[in-house]
């Protein structure tokens, strides 16, 4: 249980101002930390905020540090590299307050993404951080606060996150961003990993103690999408693993399919950033099996046991179906449905050019997830709009003609 703060106090250093604000019993969320100067990619304001709710328990980081936060991100954290899972960031536009359009946004970030690498600076990570060798310095962010919107952005403790924290968490935010402008609701975008988590909120997919949803998003833009879910790590396991496994030279912060692999020689185990592990505990939400579609890779090696599960010539793993019993969320999203007050909207890609990344090819997709996939009407109940363009799954949150498309479902 996180203790709340008693005292009420304000200290005003280098232009941080941290506020230590009484959590009473009523009290969703606590506002622990405001900032308004030196921070970068164009963002007004930032608040880091606490999710008071008990069920919100310590997650589990990889243990060599590929998942903590650096940069920015950290120093919004309050200079923590993993913070307790409570935590959360609303960022803040220019214009959050002076826009004239009247529905304000909500742009929801995908796993291994941040507020400013999603949306505000797609060269936050330098030449290949977006799916191609030269990444722009502006993205969303910039491109609907320059046309009147009013622009806020979530920013989640664990980058591959529990599903149903980020669900609850954009519930907060979307309160948050109401109480501040007097609108009644809000429009959501939502991207990868942060689509479906942001449907899992407007479906009120959630645990024994989680909040309903509150009847406050107007429209749901989702952006790349895994609708019907994904079997992308697993159906393409080998060259994931190589990605992965540190002895193999891999960095990835992803959960590899296998938890033993042969380099260099040598069986080298890590269950710890596999499926079989606790570091990426939204990462089996997505899992959905496509065999049944799409043929499996059968010149890949070790395709059947990757996929099916057992020991091959050079890797071990359990298969996608024992993890998705473990914890895959997209029958219950699917069946949960949406609410028809809720106009739903769908933007996929179909070029798998995502740079220096093993793309998916079996079928069409945006290099991650299946076109099929992406555009899914599966419990969709108001289905206002779906466009496919030519563009990968990165290129799908920050190309000039995906910002329009954008643009011009919001309205």
């Amino acid at each position: 249980m996180i203790l709340r703060r008693i005292a009420a106090a304000t200290t005003l250093v280098a232009g941080l101002l941290v506020s230590a604000l009484p959590a009473d019993a009523s009290a969703s969320v606590t506002l622990e930390a405001s900032y308004t100067t030196a921070l970068e990619n164009g963002w007004a304001l930032v608040e880091r905020y606490r999710d008071n709710s008990s069920g919100f328990q310590a997650e589990t980081y990889p243990p060599d540090g590929r998942g903590d936060h650096t940069g920015q991100t950290r120093r919004l954290f309050g200079d923590v590299a993993r913070p307790h899972s409570s935590r959360f960031l609303l960022y803040h536009a220019p214009g959050w307050q002076s826009g004239s359009k009247a529905t304000p946004v909500l742009l929801v970030h995908g796993a291994n993404q941040t507020a400013d690498l999603a949306w505000a600076n797609p060269n936050a990570r330098g030449a290949y951080g977006c799916g191609q060798a030269s990444c722009p310095t502006t993205g969303l962010m910039q491109y609907l606060d320059t046309r009147g919107y009013k622009v806020f952005a979530i920013g989640f403790p664990h980058v591959t996150g529990d599903g149903h924290y980020w669900a609850e968490q954009i519930g907060d935010a979307v309160a948050r961003i109401r109480a501040k402008t007097g609108a009644a609701r809000v429009d959501v975008i939502g991207w990868s990993k942060g689509a479906f988590n942001a449907r899992m909120y407007v479906s009120s997919l959630r645990q024994s103690w989680g909040t309903p949803y509150a009847g406050d998003v107007r429209k749901l833009l989702l952006v790349g999408g895994p609708n019907k879910g994904f079997d992308w790590g697993y159906r393409h396991g080998w060259t994931h693993d190589f990605a992965i496994f540190p002895e193999c030279g891999g960095t990835l912060n992803a959960p590899a399919p296998h938890s033993k692999m042969i380099c260099y020689g040598l069986w080298r185990n890590h269950p710890e950033l596999s499926y079989e592990g606790n570091a990426y505990p939204g990462s089996d939400d997505m899992l959905y099996r496509w065999d049944d579609v799409y043929p499996l890779p059968a010149t890949e090696q070790d395709w059947y046991t990757t996929y099916y599960g057992g020991t091959g010539f050079y890797t071990y793993g359990r298969g996608i179906q024992w993890a998705i019993d473990r914890g895959s969320l997209v029958s219950p999203l699917i069946a949960a449905g949406t609410p028809a007050s809720v106009a739903v909207y769908q933007l996929c890609g179909n070029s798998p050019d995502m740079a220096l990344l093993h793309n998916e090819h079996t079928g069409p997709s945006d290099g991650a997830v299946f076109v099929a996939s992406c555009t899914a009407p599966d419990g969709l109940t108001t289905r206002a709009g779906t466009a496919t363009l030519g563009l990968n799954h990165l290129k799908l949150g920050w190309s000039t003609t995906a910002m329009s498309q954008l643009a011009t479902w919001l309205g």
